[in-house]
């Protein structure tokens, strides 16, 4: 007697990546991109298209031209015109097929095609922005999600600290769990998410594009309107009269109004009030004390831990010190008794208001993520059967380059190394590969005559109005914004509900 064999779903294998899952009917592959749906391999996310809307109520000039206004229709932003994103697009593995989209379209009398691929970089990370005064750790520090390396501090710039996370020497160069790790906190990031980092020999923080970092818990909110010198020159002249000295605590430069150039132009006399540091130039201090988050961005709480005992043959009982930090969030308002020994005393009003304009021209404190990545030749075979002409058209300028439709800095010298804010970029443009690589999206628009000399694949090259997936979303024309939830307003159209739905 034989039994019958239960009917068991066929699988079907996936060529978008290296992985190549085989994927049973109704499942998804590993990278969630892509599912099995009745024997057909599916895309699951949207295409992209961009649609330039122009702004309801706004008022255009005609144009003459020959005499005739009725030349242009006094549309500014082309609002005709759509722009197919690599968002949803597809991946050209195993890199010798062409980019699943190549689209041409008139602009503007001029015949142009834009090559639509979505790239599995291995040679990728993200460069963090964070405006806040608070010491996040030396420059080189491992920066670390679940204990695993990801990333390192960067430079200090004006204000800000940076990082920069991923890269291929963290995605396959080290274990297992430090490749998955770090391409999940890349995706996360570039998808507007946010990922809590610990820094080594510093604090953790909560990173996330567009909004302010929290640090140890705490949300900051002002990134510092200069350093201490800077903020002695711009309210020396608000404090000259309300006060003997003032002093702008500061991780790396403290400002001294009586020694400060700003002060000395002021009349300001001398106070015999000492600091903690090494000086540089009068009335400019370094290293008054460790980087840290308290003051300034350094680790004391009480400012008058840096200073020295006042100078009995200058300093005079009664002098009025205040003491502020670059961001205005911690003052302190002093004045010295008879053995010259500051006592903190009430504010005065007007030293309060300076407090405010030194808040109010500090500018908020935001996370800023931007997405780089390196086009290697297997994506650039895509796009020409002779990918050494994509980068040498890019270079001179007839190739632009945009991620998501967002504009891209292309970096100098070889190949093409692109860099992008996230937040330029429609919402979730960024997929993965457990291989592991992050999947982004990535265009390359020129003329098409320019195309047919790349050696690029004419074959494939199709009108925009023929465009005709299961899935499209179509969102208003990005803009830069600091607000994550910005560029939500899209439309879907789904001729087929079933098709690649999870």
């Amino acid at each position: 007697m034989t039994l019958d064999k239960p009917n068991t779903p066929e699988k079907i294998r996936c060529d978008a990546c290296p992985v190549m899952c085989y994927i049973v009917d109704g499942k998804a592959g590993a990278c969630d991109r892509y599912a099995n749906h009745g024997g057909t391999l599916v895309r699951l996310d949207p295409l992209t298209i961009i649609e330039k809307a122009q702004e309801s109520g706004q008022k255009t000039v005609p144009f003459l031209h020959n005499g005739d206004a009725n030349d242009w229709d006094g549309d500014l932003l082309h609002s005709k015109q759509s722009f197919v994103t690599a968002v949803g697009a597809g991946t050209t593995y195993p890199d010798y097929k062409p980019a699943p989209f190549i689209v041409s379209q008139n602009v503007q009398g001029v015949d142009m095609v834009t090559v639509v691929t979505e790239g599995i970089f291995s040679y990728c990370g993200v460069k963090v922005k964070i405006d806040t005064d608070r010491h996040l750790g030396h420059e080189c520090a491992i920066v670390r999600v679940d204990g695993e390396a990801i990333g390192h501090v960067m430079t200090s710039e004006y204000g800000s600290k940076m990082l920069s996370l991923g890269g291929v020497e963290h995605l396959t160069g080290g274990s297992k769990k430090e490749g998955r790790v770090t391409c999940d906190a890349l995706l996360r990031l570039c998808n507007r998410e946010a990922v809590e980092v610990s820094i080594d020999e510093g604090p953790t923080v909560v990173i996330q594009a567009g909004k302010a970092p929290i640090v140890d818990g705490v949300e900051e909110k002002l990134m510092r309107v200069g350093c201490g010198s800077a903020t002695i020159g711009m309210f020396a002249a608000q404090w000259a009269e309300h006060v003997d000295e003032v002093i702008v605590v500061d991780d790396h430069i403290t400002g001294v109004l009586s020694e400060h150039e700003a002060g000395k132009a002021l009349n300001m006399q001398p106070t015999g009030i000492k600091i903690i540091g090494r000086k540089s130039t009068p009335g400019r201090y370094f290293q008054v004390a460790k980087p840290g988050t308290g003051w300034g961005g350094t680790d004391i709480e009480d400012p008058i831990a840096i200073l020295k005992p006042a100078n009995a043959k200058i300093a005079w009982p009664g002098l009025r010190l205040f003491m502020v930090s670059t961001t205005g969030e911690q003052y302190a308002y002093y004045e010295l008794n008879e053995d010259l020994v500051p006592v903190e005393t009430a504010i005065p009003k007007v030293l309060e208001k300076s407090v405010d304009r030194i808040a109010e021209n500090c500018e908020p404190s935001i996370c800023s993520v931007l997405f780089m990545g390196g086009a290697g030749g297997s994506l650039r075979a895509g796009v020409t059967e002779n990918p050494v002409r994509l980068t040498n058209s890019v270079k001179a300028s007839m190739t632009y380059v945009s991620c998501g439709g967002a504009d891209t800095y292309v970096w100098p010298g070889g190949g093409i190394t692109v860099m992008a804010d996230v937040l330029d970029m429609p919402s979730q443009s960024f997929g993965y590969v457990p291989t592991p690589a992050l999947v982004a999206p990535i265009e390359f628009t020129m003329r098409l005559s320019d195309y047919a000399a790349l050696g690029g694949h004419m074959d494939e090259v199709r009108p925009i109005e023929t465009i005709s997936v299961d899935h499209v979303r179509k969102i208003e024309q990005i803009a830069n914004n600091s607000n994550p939830n910005a560029h939500q307003n899209f439309s879907w159209q789904n001729n087929n509900k079933n098709a690649g739905s999870k």
